[in-house]
């Protein structure tokens, strides 16, 4: 029997809760160490538990293939879909055998399309997606992708000559819920990507654009916080905080502040 006592003891610290902010990390094998000491496992760049630890939550890394969502539904108060493989084009209807095309994660698109099912059945789970993160949640509505960016823009502004990073501007629609958190309707981003939206969802609206027209931000209809980026807003996080920003309006909306 839970004498009232106790019952006091842990209504005291339910309330003193820090948010629970789960990260999906990159599938088994997604990425790969030379000369490492394991053959495969589950990982994610450290930017992203520090962008959320400094906007006041606490991260916890949630590998694909969890068998039942309903344990993540159930612990965490929020989540961030991060950066990483390409998406399967089975899934919106492009070509699997598209020479540009990058490694896949099925375990990753399947474990992902579910927990946002889920996410969106509940109607009110704050999430923030990122990169790959806004492309699965523009396919799981019904949109599809730019396949290889530089097979409809030229010159390609969203990757850097080598194929990685750039730095580029980007506009935020100033009756976005994007433009609330941010507070501004220019941003700095880092940018590193070679698929990007083609047709939005229609259930998606755009917060977000790039100078030469690519979707760069998107939001779902109705839902109270469920903002997608196609930047990398962890890796200037610490030293841009507009970009912090997007994280300290997650961990608050998790924290019932906004």
């Amino acid at each position: 029997m839970i004498d009232a006592d106790f019952m006091c003891v842990g209504e005291f610290y339910a309330m003193q809760k820090k948010p629970v902010i789960g990260i999906l990390t990159y599938g088994r094998r997604d990425v790969l160490v030379e000369n490492f000491l394991y053959d495969d496992y589950y990982a994610s760049p450290s930017q992203y538990v520090d962008a959320v630890r400094n906007a006041g939550g606490v991260p916890i890394l949630l590998p694909p293939n969890e068998a039942d969502l309903t344990d993540w539904i159930l612990l965490v108060d929020g989540f961030v879909f991060t950066g990483g493989t390409d998406i399967d084009p089975t899934l919106y209807g492009g070509n699997p055998k598209h020479p540009n095309l990058l490694a896949v994660s099925p375990e990753r698109d399947k474990t992902e399309m579910d927990l946002i099912a889920r996410i969106m059945e509940v109607g009110t789970i704050p999430s923030l997606f990122i990169c790959r993160g806004l492309q699965l949640l523009n396919v799981f509505y019904g949109g599809d992708l730019h396949e290889h960016i530089p097979d409809a823009y030229d010159p390609d502004i969203h990757r850097g000559d080598d194929g990685l990073w750039t730095v580029q501007p980007v506009d935020v629609d100033r009756g976005s819920k994007l433009f609330d958190v941010m507070g501004t309707d220019h941003v700095r981003t880092y940018s590193g990507h070679h698929q990007g939206v083609k047709r939005v969802a229609s259930r998606l609206k755009v917060s977000a654009v790039a100078p030469d027209g690519m979707v760069e931000g998107l939001e779902v209809i109705g839902h109270p916080y469920c903002l997608a980026v196609q930047w990398h807003p962890e890796v200037s996080a610490a030293t841009d905080d507009s970009q912090q920003k997007l994280f300290d309006g997650l961990v608050a909306a998790c924290a019932g502040l906004v």
